[in-house]
């Protein structure tokens, strides 16, 4: 098993920056791919991003792609989210997600693929 907690959401204004890092422990020696989705009021969940467990590949959903970059540390269990050019529409409770099963690339996206979610982080984005 794999836990995940999340840290570094808050306020910001729009145009800002905010760096998101979910923090893994337990079976940390597993090949886990990780990533981000989030979840607006009165939303459906949607995919942010995520990383291969080497960091090879990262995939990125079409509204934050040019705007957000998802990086880990593996020597530290962590992985993260560097929001810039913040929008209010950004505004959501991210949740890091982890994995450890083979996925078609077209399956990244897909909250199904991943098996182990934190809590989430709260951000809001004001105009």
């Amino acid at each position: 098993q794999v836990q995940l907690v999340e840290s570094g959401g808050g306020s910001v204004q729009a145009g800002g920056s905010l760096r998101l890092s979910c923090a893994a422990s337990g079976r940390t020696s597993d090949q886990y791919d990780m990533g981000w989705f989030r979840q607006a009021p009165g939303k459906e969940r949607e995919f942010v991003a995520a990383v291969s467990w080497n960091g090879d590949y990262k995939h990125y959903a079409d509204p934050v792609k040019g705007r957000f970059i998802i990086s880990r540390d593996n020597a530290k269990n962590t992985q993260y989210l560097q929001m810039n050019r913040l929008k209010p529409e950004d505004s959501a409770v991210y949740y890091c997600v982890a994995d450890n099963r083979f996925r078609l690339a077209s399956d990244w996206g897909d909250a199904n693929q991943y098996e182990h979610w934190g809590r989430g982080t709260q951000v809001f984005v004001s105009s």
